[in-house]
């Protein structure tokens, strides 16, 4: 079997998806690229996540899209991720939800701007792509020309799109994404939001970049 490991990590993430609330049904889809072997494992089309078994997961050419292995119908969104695979060397792995707080704000058309210091995770702000029908190389090509200075981006009247360097990179940023939504939301009906500025979240980016890994010096109280 081509990319188990791969196949059982979007298995588990998949699980997550649905308990943790960023999706329904079986709307969203996630993927991992293998480099090494030019292929890319993705969740199949119309299988409920809590159902998904390995051998469901697709395993696609990524410079054709070509199924390689696998019976299942690949997502409908496989052109979506696979042109990251293709152009963005950064990204090896795409989660897609249609989480509530995310999908109602591509209702409005609207970006995400910098409402919390934890949206330094995909970037200073997140955009939103215009509008193309579900599935289509149009929406693809949307996504992929507004995400460039990003990790993450809102499909307008339709979700969220999120990449990162590993499967749990990409589901981290949909997480926070999502939780910086709520809160653009809550604040939005309390009053009027307090964005922060463009220069303190590059400085967040810049802490993000070895977080975990060091010692902050702090300036003596």
């Amino acid at each position: 079997m081509l990319l188990e490991k791969e196949r059982i990590e979007l298995m588990n993430y998949g699980k997550k998806m649905i308990t943790e609330g960023l999706t329904k049904g079986t709307g969203g889809n996630l993927s991992i690229c293998n480099r090494e072997k030019n292929l890319m494992a993705v969740t199949p089309s119309g299988v409920g996540y809590l159902e998904i078994v390995p051998e469901d997961i697709v395993i696609l050419d990524i410079d054709t899209g070509d199924i390689i292995e696998g019976d299942r119908v690949p997502s409908s969104e496989s052109d979506m991720h696979r042109i990251f695979y293709k152009y963005r060397k950064d990204i090896n792995a795409m989660v897609h939800t249609h989480s509530k707080y995310s999908a109602g704000l591509s209702c409005t058309g609207n970006k995400l701007p910098a409402i919390h210091y934890l949206l330094a995770v995909a970037g200073v702000d997140v955009p939103c792509a215009k509008y193309a029908t579900y599935g289509t190389v149009k929406l693809a090509k949307n996504a992929y020309e507004t995400m460039k200075d990003t990790k993450a981006v809102l499909l307008s009247n339709h979700g969220l799109l999120t990449g990162g360097k590993n499967l749990g990179e990409a589901y981290n940023i949909a997480e926070n994404v999502e939780f910086c939504c709520e809160l653009y939301f809550i604040s939005k009906v309390m009053g009027k939001p307090a964005i922060l500025e463009e220069k303190e979240m590059k400085n967040v980016i810049e802490r993000f970049k070895d977080y975990g890994e060091r010692i902050e010096e702090h300036e003596k109280i």
